[in-house]
């Protein structure tokens, strides 16, 4: 499969498919390429599967230390953007407040 027919699998998975989309699925599933139906249909199915387990799952707070590492990394990373060198741009919105209209 290529990767317009992976990406057509996906969206076929997801329920989203369009009018077009709908042609191209109906010339793929009446190709007589075998190979090529058997792994459009499997990946229509994986695509399924991944989504239904990625429902099912549930959020586990991160632990309580994490905050502090991440901070203590960030702020020894020199590739690090540092918000302090930009001292005319609103954080909200990344404009100046000169530039702020209400």
């Amino acid at each position: 499969m290529n990767e317009s027919q992976i990406d057509l699998a996906h969206t076929v998975a997801l329920g989203s498919i369009g009018h077009e989309d709908q042609r191209a699925v109906a010339e793929i599933l009446d190709t007589d390429d075998s190979v090529l139906r058997a792994a459009f249909t499997q990946e229509v199915q994986q695509t399924r599967e991944a989504l239904a387990l990625a429902a099912s799952t549930v959020a586990v707070p991160p632990p309580p230390a994490l905050r502090d590492r991440l901070l203590a990394a960030i702020a020894t990373d020199p590739a690090a953007p540092n918000h302090h060198s930009h001292p005319n741009l609103h954080h909200g919105n990344g404009r100046s407040p000169s530039t702020v209209h209400d």
